[in-house]
């Protein structure tokens, strides 16, 4: 999946959380009303859909249902750059401008792009991380 599908489903998502949900709506409505304008009140009520979900399962520590909703936004937006590949563009814009500020510091450093490459030969090991990382060897 393209890497800033995933990373713009996950921050719609994560937005939708905050007090400027409005502001993520606003911003995912104006991308399909581009592609789709026939689709955008079912959009709007799915989005306010997506609000209580994910407050929910923040509230009660499900995981597992906010990865769903995530899950769900990717494929929709990678549709919707499937039926207009040429917002792409507009597509990273708007999480670089409008989606990714309204998220804390700690949520952006959760969906930022990590993109690793290593290649080994012969008996060469390799060790990457996004984050924290602990080797034992003895």
């Amino acid at each position: 999946m393209d890497p800033v599908v995933m990373t713009a489903g996950t921050a719609l998502v994560s937005a939708m959380a905050t007090d400027a949900w409005q502001q993520a709506r606003s911003s995912a409505v104006a991308l399909w009303r581009r592609v789709h304008p026939q689709r955008v009140p079912a959009i709007e009520e799915e989005l306010a859909e997506v609000r209580a979900e994910v407050l929910a399962a923040r509230e009660t520590g499900d995981t597992e249902a906010e990865a769903g909703l995530v899950a769900d936004w990717q494929r929709r937006l990678r549709r919707l750059l499937r039926d207009d590949p040429a917002l792409a563009g507009e597509l990273r814009r708007v999480l670089d401008e409008e989606l990714s500020p309204l998220l804390s510091n700690v949520e952006a450093a959760r969906i930022a792009n990590v993109e690793m490459h290593a290649r080994a030969s012969g008996s060469a090991r390799i060790y990457q991380a996004a984050g924290n990382q602990s080797i034992n060897e003895s």
